[in-house]
């Protein structure tokens, strides 16, 4: 990422991509919403998701789970004894932070994941790490924050009413397993894809859409037999990778980190973090873990429900082991945007911003440009007739190189310029993002060009 986060955020504010939530009463901190530009990434970029692991998939399903569910789920999963951060506060400037966070920011070689209180105490004391906000070494005692929000459910409030909202849409697929694989007669190895919201009451969320408090996940969880000789594990790291050449994201701005075995999470047995290149350093994008057969066997411990899988040919009973392939929408939509975006120098006193964004991803594929206002009428109709296959917008405000320049800055892939010569000889003239280079094609032969152009 090349430039600056806070570049790249005011670039997409102003173009309509991502709005401060709850502005006009002044916002709520970490909160946003996806304009009508962001929205449109979105969900193309849902589908392509889908298409590829689910859809298209010879092994995969989907779900939909619900957000609220019964709280012995989250009891089984580790969340209500295991999901919380180690928070700490200055004693002179009241500032709350992560005490694990507050050493790796001090020390970006060091990963304390897995650190006990004891441990990060003792390394903030030995290193007299000081408060970054305010230079004091003077901190509180560590204690464990609950990263669950927790609402009520009912008309009375009290310790019963109690339910969270989920923190992950893992645990929707896990519990529906039985009902997945019996209703559709699934033989292993077979996989369940999810996209939902989850929620998680971060402590210190931050670098815009990164690391939000509400934010959506794509999810996929494939169940296996463990004595299965193939390496799932590096088949869906393949195919994720796959996956992120499809839209567009480039090799060389992300990283494949495998976790150590100290910072592992509860569940899991092996873990590859893909991570991407931020202008703020280098951030979990997609994460692919082994969970073995922790959540299965978790949940009929705790259901005293049968989970298992009875193997058709040997008739012997096994707990399938688990991957999962888990990416946030928002990262991947921030780490996309960074990758694309582009100040050109194109003459001697001047430059564009322009997104480099997969035609697969673009919030329009084409803009219809009318040369004068005299020729709106024949413009639009040619707008309303390509409005039937491909997704457009109509531009007639400003002159001609403000709109190839507003186009070029949301990603629009190629703007059709209706002129006074259209009049006569049916044609248009098409202008591609990236090269700037024009052709004239006849409107008849637009279509054709158009949808080979576009895949």
């Amino acid at each position: 990422m090349k430039y600056s986060l806070e570049e790249v955020v005011n670039h997409l504010k102003t173009q309509g991509f991502v709005f401060p939530g709850s502005e006009i009463y002044g916002g709520l901190a970490n909160a946003w919403d996806f304009g009508p530009l962001g929205i449109e990434i979105i969900r193309k970029l849902k589908n392509l998701w889908w298409k590829f692991f689910v859809t298209k998939s010879k092994y995969n399903v989907g779900l939909d789970s619900a957000i609220l569910m019964n709280n012995n789920v989250w009891k089984a999963s580790g969340h209500l004894g295991n999901f919380s951060d180690p928070l700490l506060d200055c004693k002179k400037c009241q500032t709350r932070m992560r005490a694990d966070k507050l050493i790796e920011e001090k020390y970006p070689n060091i990963n304390c994941g897995g650190w006990d209180n004891k441990q990060l105490t003792d390394f903030i004391n030995n290193e007299q790490i000081a408060c970054p906000h305010c230079g004091a070494h003077d901190f509180t005692d560590i204690r464990q924050f609950q990263l669950m929000f927790q609402t009520n459910q009912g008309v009375l409030q009290d310790e019963k009413s109690i339910v969270y909202l989920r923190p992950e849409t893992a645990q929707g697929i896990f519990v529906n397993f039985k009902n997945i694989q019996r209703s559709l007669r699934k033989k292993l190895p077979f996989g369940v894809g999810q996209i939902g919201k989850s929620f998680r009451n971060e402590i210190t969320p931050g670098n815009f859409i990164f690391r939000t408090r509400e934010f959506e996940q794509m999810e996929l969880e494939f169940f296996y037999d463990p004595a299965d000789q193939t390496d799932w594990f590096s088949y869906w790291v393949q195919q994720v990778k796959i996956f992120l050449t499809t839209i567009g994201l480039k090799s060389e701005n992300y990283v494949l980190r495998e976790h150590d075995p100290k910072e592992l999470a509860h569940y899991a047995k092996r873990t590859i973090d893909i991570e991407y290149k931020f202008s703020f350093g280098q951030g979990e994008l997609w994460g692919i873990a082994d969970r073995g057969d922790f959540d299965l066997k978790s949940h009929s411990d705790y259901s005293h429900q049968n989970l298992s899988y009875l193997n058709p040919e040997t008739n012997e009973k096994i707990i399938p082991h688990v991957i999962e392939p888990s990416v946030g929408v928002g990262r991947l939509l921030l780490a996309l945007l960074a990758d694309s975006y582009e100040v050109e120098k194109i003459g001697e006193n001047d430059s564009r911003v322009v997104l480099k964004l997969s035609p697969l991803l673009t919030p329009y594929q084409i803009a219809v440009i009318p040369l004068s206002k005299q020729l709106n009428e024949q413009a639009y109709q040619l707008y309303e007739t390509l409005l039937n296959d491909f997704d457009c917008t109509y531009d007639e405000t400003g002159n001609i190189g403000k709109r190839y320049r507003r186009q070029d800055a949301i990603g629009t892939p190629y703007c059709i310029t209706y002129d006074f010569d259209s009049l006569t000889d049916n044609a248009v003239t098409i202008r591609d993002r990236d090269t700037m280079e024009q052709i004239r094609l006849a409107i008849s032969e637009l279509p054709a060009y158009l949808k080979e152009h576009l895949k």
